[in-house]
């Protein structure tokens, strides 16, 4: 098992930036793979990006180019930086570990992009 403790989240205005952090209770080198999901209000929860343990990058077609995931080993942390942010990518954002076909979710922090 693994506990995961996601911060970062917030208000911001369009444009702007955020990075959310996602801590990892064990070795992040001992997980299959780590990720970036999210949903808003009304909405199914959708990917937003993965990394594995190989460091394969995956990301969701609404983010790319705007968003990129990132780990500090040591820290046993995976970040998402999100850039341009819109009000589109109101949500609520949480980290998910995967451990063979065991995934694991974090409680969630809310995003709001608004004027």
């Amino acid at each position: 098992q693994v506990q995961l403790v996601e911060s970062g989240g917030g208000l911001v205005q369009p444009g702007g930036s955020l990075r959310l952090s996602c801590a990892a209770s064990r070795s992040i080198f001992s997980l299959d793979a780590m990720g970036w999901y999210r949903q808003a209000p009304g909405k199914q929860r959708e990917l937003v990006a993965t990394i594995t343990s190989g460091g394969t990058l995956n990301y969701g077609d609404s983010v790319k180019g705007r968003f990129t995931i990132s780990r500090d080993n040591a820290k046993n942390t995976v970040f998402l930086q999100m850039n341009s942010l819109n009000p589109e990518d109101t949500a609520v954002y949480y980290c998910k570990a995967l451990i063979g076909l065991s995934g694991y979710w974090g409680q969630g922090t809310p995003v709001t992009v608004s004027s």
